[in-house]
């Protein structure tokens, strides 16, 4: 009996630690969304930073660390210079850059 419970106890646990590692059914778990708050908040941030990015309206969106970036940017070089800044954040596996140069 002792030894049925046991089974039954790690095949619980290692169920429980499972779903929590992707959140259950492949979404997200509470953890990856609070990073993709953090990262964003920290690509914003960095841009807030930055002389040249600071005054533009830049959409940032990060889901799983991938990074999506949107709006307008006067030079292809202010373009390289926010997805490099975005790359540089911890957590960040990939940056989609959908900035359009306006210039």
């Amino acid at each position: 009996m002792k030894m049925l419970l046991s089974a039954v106890m790690t095949a619980a646990l290692t169920l429980v630690g499972c779903s929590s590692m992707t959140g259950g059914g492949g979404t997200p778990s509470t953890g990856e969304a609070v990073d993709d708050v953090t990262i964003g908040t920290q690509i914003k941030a960095a841009y807030a930073g930055d002389p040249d990015l600071s005054a533009l309206k830049l959409n940032v969106d990060s889901t799983q660390g991938n990074v999506r970036l949107k709006g307008e940017v006067k030079t292809m070089a202010l373009r390289r210079k926010a997805e490099d800044l975005a790359r540089k954040v911890k957590g960040v596996k990939a940056v989609d850059n959908q900035l359009v140069i306006t210039g």
